[in-house]
């Protein structure tokens, strides 16, 4: 696992739990083309190593991120806005990439929502697949205060969360909402006592490492593909996967288990 970045961590946890910090706690981990860079790699290689179960997503300091850093010192973004295909370019080639490589992970990623999650900041943490949220945490779409969009995914995910109405509402009138407005209105799933934030995320991080690798990851694809498919093509995904689940060691070893009053041991085969 590289380890060796500028602006991230990526760290063992534990054997199966993974951590991705976003380290730029002066900037509230906003963005840069760099942080972009080093996130893809990120999870790039939790995607490909195996023996990795669980993802937890954070941010150094005081807040998770606050979306794209406006302040200049990204000299990528001052070479962007030469042209407006520039700013396409920097978007297309910054955090769409990490959207996208987001998506693609088929094993479990949960943010750890330790502080503010605003515009960009609030799309990365919906983009993964739990978010364990500080009762300190605020979230919502500032984006429009400068005049911006919701441009890193949020058009696509806010509504999703959040229904239309709502989601136009947050990113027309940029609000921003307490830890827990935010979980009423789908953007939480959990909230946490700040103190407490750590240990209750790696207790639902081993509860997941502890699930059937093939079954949690087929899971997941099935359920992302049901969101934008039909009924009958998400059956026939269904059908697909149960050809690798239910012939797999796993389930033999799960039903062992269950006879013998014991806990299973997958190990994803």
């Amino acid at each position: 696992m590289q380890t060796s970045y500028e602006t991230i961590r990526l760290e063992h946890v534990e054997s199966a739990i993974a951590r991705l910090t976003l380290n730029r706690p002066d900037r509230m981990n906003a963005y840069t083309t760099r942080l972009c860079e080093e996130m893809v790699d990120a999870l790039e290689t939790y995607l490909r190593d195996d023996s990795l179960r669980v993802l937890i997503v954070t941010g150094a300091g005081r807040g998770f991120c606050a979306g794209g850093d406006i302040a200049g010192d990204d000299p990528d973004h001052g070479t962007a806005l030469e042209s407006q295909l520039g700013h396409a370019r920097e978007m297309r080639d910054g955090m769409h990439r990490v959207m996208q490589a987001l998506a693609r992970v088929d094993k479990p990623v949960i943010a750890m929502v330790n502080g503010p999650a605003v515009a960009g900041g609030l799309a990365l943490a919906l983009a993964c697949d739990i978010r364990m949220v500080s009762d300190r945490a605020k979230m919502g779409d500032t984006s429009g205060r400068v005049g911006l969009l919701p441009d890193e995914g949020g058009a696509w995910l806010f509504p999703r969360f959040m229904g239309l109405d709502r989601a136009l509402r947050m990113s027309l009138l940029s609000e921003v909402y307490d830890a827990t407005e935010a979980k009423a209105l789908g953007l939480a799933t959990e909230v946490i006592a700040h103190d407490a934030l750590e240990a209750e995320t790696l207790a639902l991080a081993r509860r997941l490492a502890g699930a059937a690798p093939l079954a949690a990851r087929l899971t997941k694809r099935m359920m992302q593909r049901a969101a934008d498919t039909s009924f009958e093509h998400s059956l026939g995904d269904a059908q697909l996967s149960v050809m690798i689940a239910n012939a797999s060691e796993d389930v033999r070893e799960g039903v062992r288990a269950f006879f013998d009053k014991r806990d299973p041991e997958f190990k994803g085969r």
